[in-house]
């Protein structure tokens, strides 16, 4: 559906004014339906963004700089973050052996199960991402990055 339908606004100032709506009403919308198909594992997309780093990092543990250095969400809060996957198991926090005010964090088997089973989710492509040829999904990267270049 076109964004003048989405939000029933027929004109915009001018094409990059419609092009600044687009982008941010379809990254909620995206967000949302990622949201929704995160909520059948008991996690939220911040959780799961935690949890993908941690398993990119196994078998190392992370810090929780290096967490945030990595999150697509900067706003989240980390530490937080961490303590509700620890109470869900998911995660576990150690100090680090090397430096005592360091904190490890290391994604646990249980934490690891999920996202196996969470992988079946497709990267994406249940929130419209399948709606795009190779050929458009990589037009859309490059012009993304180019947006933040």
């Amino acid at each position: 559906m076109k964004i003048e339908e989405e939000i029933k606004q027929s004109a915009f100032k001018d094409p990059f004014q419609k092009a600044f709506i687009n982008v941010v009403f379809t990254a909620n919308w995206v967000q949302q339906k990622q949201s929704a198909l995160f909520k059948p594992y008991g996690v939220t997309l911040p959780q799961y963004n935690i949890l993908r780093i941690l398993r990119g990092q196994y078998p190392k543990p992370a810090t929780v700089n290096l967490l945030i250095d990595r999150m697509l969400d900067k706003t989240s809060n980390a530490s937080r973050i961490v303590d509700k996957l620890e109470a869900k198991e998911l995660v576990t926090r150690k100090q680090c052996p090397t430096d005592r005010r360091t904190v490890d964090i290391l994604i646990t088997e249980k934490g690891l199960h999920l996202l196996q089973e969470m992988d079946a989710l497709g990267g994406g492509n249940q929130t419209g991402i399948q709606n795009l040829s190779p050929q458009e999904a990589e037009q859309l990267n490059n012009l993304l990055d180019k947006i933040r270049s």
